[in-house]
């Protein structure tokens, strides 16, 4: 539970708080991406066009112009593993999807969260409502459009030029079979163009670049070269790939109930929530743990009461987060505060 206590955020000037492996920053987070580590995982839970915060978009309509910029800087400084988490409701994602995807995200799968019946329950006029109550919002996972040059330094996505390093060897795509000891998967579904194409492991390119210099045309550069001059190795190949791990029996409806009790924020002096869409830290540390590692680095630009660095803490990862309503940041710093068991706050200028 959050502590009854003032806290003074910093010095004028002065917005970053750090408290252990997690960064707190009072302000628009565009300010401060380039001094944030690259992210594994960027849990967004921005603006919906409902008008409820500071500068949020009254309707959807507005959603793609507003968090273009934001996109653009995720893509600028994410790796070729990052995942993208984007919250929304569905209309709001159908409407800011366009700007992520221009801005190089590609779409992997939507997820469904289901707040239950007693989300509206007692709370809907049956006269009056004109369609379905709503019990849903979305959480939409999208890896980074990662791209390798050719030799003649123009970038293709992952799929054409894994094809294109293999054909500039001269051999027939039957061969990588061969190459990566296997009947078919490799042409079926390494090289191929269709929708069947697979991601290859690290040991099968590995073994298609090993098979290429052996019998293809002689080249300076070696053949799947991520950086144009030394050969591939499977970790290094590996590390290109957004990183996941998988769950039994989860599907893409999540069941959880909206937050109450000890877990939600209330407002400091009188009763009721201080933010009106405080996600459940389950859902956070779901998102987290499928994809990405202990130590793995998080980023959570528009941080409200900072849950998804809640979750970073609990699950043993580092935390960027950045929030620009005052009431909010100081709540969510003192719920950091309390996660982290420090006594003081460490102010960082």
């Amino acid at each position: 539970m959050v502590r009854n206590k003032k806290v003074h955020i910093a010095r004028p000037g002065d917005r970053t708080l750090r408290l252990g492996s997690v960064s707190l920053f009072h302000g628009d987070a565009l300010d401060v991406y380039e001094e944030w580590l690259p992210p594994t995982v960027i849990i967004a839970d921005g603006p919906y066009g409902l008008g409820k915060f500071p500068g949020e978009p009254v309707t959807p309509d507005g959603l793609a112009e507003w968090y273009a910029p934001h996109a653009a800087a995720w893509a600028k400084h994410a790796q070729p593993f990052t995942t993208l988490w984007f919250w929304n409701s569905e209309i709001g994602w159908a409407k800011a999807h366009p700007a992520l995807e221009l801005n190089g995200w590609q779409y992997e799968e939507t997820m469904i969260w289901d707040k239950g019946i007693a989300h509206i329950a007692g709370n809907v006029n049956s006269r009056t409502i004109r369609g379905l109550p709503v019990v849903t919002e979305v959480a939409v996972r999208y890896t980074r459009k990662a791209t390798l040059p050719t030799l003649d330094g123009h970038q293709l996505p992952f799929k054409e030029w894994l094809r294109y390093e293999w054909q500039r060897s001269g051999l027939p795509l039957s061969q990588s079979n061969a190459a990566c000891n296997v009947k078919n998967a490799a042409t079926r579904k390494y090289l191929t163009q269709c929708h069947l194409w697979y991601f290859p492991p690290g040991e099968a390119v590995v073994a298609m670049a090993k098979w290429c210099s052996r019998h293809g045309a002689k080249t300076a550069r070696p053949y799947f070269s991520i950086d144009g001059i030394n050969p591939p190795t499977a970790e290094k190949w590996d590390r290109m790939r957004a990183k996941w791990t998988h769950v039994h029996a989860l599907t893409n409806v999540w069941n959880e109930p909206p937050v109450h009790g000890a877990e939600r924020v209330k407002k400091p002096h009188g009763t009721g929530y201080l933010h009106a869409n405080q996600k459940p830290i389950a859902l956070m540390e779901r998102q987290i743990i499928a994809s990405s590692d202990p130590g793995d680095v998080i980023w959570e630009p528009f941080g409200g009461l900072m849950s998804a660095s809640v979750a970073a803490i609990r699950t043993g990862r580092r935390a960027h987060a950045a929030e620009l309503n005052g009431e909010f940041f100081e709540a969510a710093t003192l719920r950091i505060q309390d996660e982290l068991a420090e006594p003081e706050l460490r102010v960082a200028s």
